[in-house]
């Protein structure tokens, strides 16, 4: 099985960027979770990460046929991005939406997310470990 890895804005300066609400981990720290996960669920894993919404709905469109699931943190724009909705919504690959912290606990206008209105499951407010969450969810309903 090979699940796509998104993440979007900010989400490279993990452990500098706000600690008190998106935890201590580092970016690498992140990495390291995804490939020991790969390894130990005998998965393909591919990451990527941009800052920018045109990159990430281009890699959701590279997606289409070769992957079979998505993980996605859409950070800032899940609560102003169509495109990134309409993306999912194209491929129709099965794609779990995970914010590191509980955005149901945070400020009003992060209570919307387009982006999840197109994924099967959202985790939130699991830290780090939503990613693996999220992993093995997709593995276990769609392999």
């Amino acid at each position: 099985m090979k699940i796509l890895v998104l993440n979007g804005p900010n989400i490279n300066m993990l452990g500098i960027r706000e600690p008190g609400i998106y935890g201590k981990n580092s970016f690498t720290e992140l990495l390291a979770l995804l490939a020991e996960t790969a390894e130990k669920e005998n998965l393909e894993i591919e990451q990527y990460q941009s800052n920018h919404e045109g990159c990430l709905v281009d890699k959701i469109q590279e997606a289409y046929g070769k992957f079979d699931g998505i993980v996605i943190n859409p950070a800032a724009y899940t609560h102003t991005s169509i495109a990134i909705l309409d993306a999912l919504k194209a491929v129709a690959i099965p794609a779990v939406e995970v914010h590191i912290s509980d955005v149901s606990q945070r400020e009003d206008f992060r209570q919307i997310s387009y982006p999840g209105l197109a994924c099967v499951k959202t985790i939130m407010g699991r830290g780090l470990e939503g990613y693996r969450e999220a992993i093995l969810y997709l593995k276990e309903h769609y392999a």
